[in-house]
């Protein structure tokens, strides 16, 4: 349900987002990783903001390819993994790990572990090199039973205003990156049971809301039809 009234980015869009945050975001390094685990990764804004440097790196400093998220994390309580794929997430979180631990943001003594960070502390950090604020909130179940969720509102507010500085509409949101992250993978040919699997729900019919089509979409997949092959 998340994602189902926020617009999907457009690569053009994308490369945009990333660039305005480059050039005026007080924290590039870390701002453009966020956005980068959204779009490319698929994850919630709340598994960003509680995510472990430990998950993300290992005791030696490798980074993982696959983030194994615990279900403390996940918004469904069930162990997940995210794919660390993208080379150019990749790229940000090497440069984002630099940045932190210069910045002296939950480092320890020796680098050779972790890569100096403290591996309990959150991977994303404010500015004051704490965790973003979580709230507990309620919703309503796919089976009808309310259940209460971690809510990380604070970080979900900051990437929306990422969105507004780059002079993104109204309908282009936190929730963008990931409903953009499941609509590429389905127009790029990729079974509905793979996008059920990265975007970490227990039931296929809970990747139906990222499917949720606009009018302007519609328009913009036919204007963008290839026909040179």
């Amino acid at each position: 349900m998340e994602a189902k009234h926020a617009n999907v980015l457009t690569s053009a869009q994308f490369r945009h987002l990333l660039r305005v945050t480059e050039a005026t975001s007080r924290f590039p390094k870390r701002d453009t990783l966020i956005l980068l685990l959204d779009v490319t990764c698929g994850m919630r804004v709340t598994e960003i903001a509680r995510v472990e440097a430990h998950h993300v790196l290992s005791r030696l400093g490798t980074r993982q390819k696959e983030i194994t998220l615990p279900g403390r994390v996940t918004n469904g309580c069930r162990p997940r993994c995210v794919f660390l794929s993208h080379p150019r997430t990749i790229k940000a979180i090497d440069r984002y790990v630099e940045w932190r631990y210069s910045r002296g943001h939950g480092v320890g003594l020796d680098r050779s572990e972790y890569r100096g960070l403290m591996p309990c502390t959150r991977l994303i950090q404010t500015q004051k090199g704490s965790s973003f604020e979580l709230s507990v909130k309620c919703r309503v179940s796919f089976a009808g039973e309310v259940m209460e969720y971690f809510s990380a509102d604070s970080l979900q507010n900051y990437i929306t205003s990422l969105y507004r500085a780059a002079g993104l509409g109204r309908g282009d949101s936190s929730h963008s990156g990931r409903r953009t992250f499941a609509i590429r993978l389905v127009a790029q040919g990729h079974l509905l049971e793979t996008l059920q699997i990265l975007l970490g729900h227990s039931h296929l019919d809970h990747v139906a809301p990222f499917l949720d089509v606009s009018q302007r979409e519609l328009h913009e997949a036919v204007a963008a039809l290839n026909l040179s092959s």
